[in-house]
């Protein structure tokens, strides 16, 4: 397959788990009596990467994120020549969701951007108002165990046809521990496009959505590769 099938298929399916995940935390969370809340936010986006991970993973790999394409990168199973191409694909696809989810929102009266749009914070940005560090740690963390689950769960040798949910009850997982921390990135490309569309303090927070999720993939790609040395 074709790099640039591949990456227009990344594109498609970051377009899909950011509208899926933020805009389920945008439009749905907080919804008169019947909003879905943190589970019901969490469990969107692992549904976003259990079902474009059976569409689009045989073509792609179904990435959707560059700390994913990065760490398999480290982890010797993506070419690093075809980084540049995913990870753009991937912001391009995010941040066209975004756009998408502020044009929906402000269909209703009152919406405000400065309501956000589940962009990443930490600080005095994080929903539970936590600590750059503590935010820097627990991305490191849960993106070191995400990218580990991935390589297990995409080895040759591990059941096939569960790859897809195992990584999105995994990602699942991740969201329930961590929104009420940073609002739970692990991806890079999940963080931009909010961050772009919002502006302000999103985007001047941003670095740290790139830095710990790249962190956490490396790490956890590297651990794989030990724990499964022969």
């Amino acid at each position: 397959m074709s790099l640039t099938k591949r990456s227009v298929a990344e594109l498609i399916g970051t377009f899909w788990l950011v509208l899926g995940g933020c805009g389920s935390a945008v439009l749905a969370a907080h919804f008169h009596d019947v909003g879905i809340g943190l589970l019901g936010v969490s469990l969107a986006f692992g549904f976003t990467v259990v079902t474009m991970a059976y569409a689009i993973g045989h073509i792609s790999g179904c990435h959707l994120n560059p700390a994913v394409s990065i760490g398999l990168v480290v982890g010797k199973r993506f070419s690093s020549a075809d980084l540049p191409a995913y990870i753009a694909a991937q912001v391009v696809g995010a941040t066209l969701a975004a756009a998408l989810i502020y044009f929906i929102a402000t269909g209703h009266a009152g919406f405000e951007i400065s309501s956000g749009l589940a962009a990443n914070g930490y600080g005095e940005r994080s929903p539970g108002a936590y600590s750059l560090l503590t935010c820097l740690t627990i991305e490191v963390v849960m993106t070191a165990i995400f990218l580990f689950i991935i390589m297990g769960a995409t080895d040759k040798r591990a059941p096939a046809g569960l790859a897809p949910l195992a990584i999105g009850l995994t990602l699942a997982l991740i969201h329930l521990i961590s929104i009420p921390v940073t609002n739970t990135s692990v991806n890079p490309a999940r963080s931009t496009g909010p961050a772009f569309i919002q502006g302000g303090w999103a985007l001047d927070q941003l670095w740290l959505f790139w830095l710990a999720p790249i962190i956490g993939a490396a790490i956890g790609a590297l651990l794989y590769n030990f724990v499964n040395e022969d």
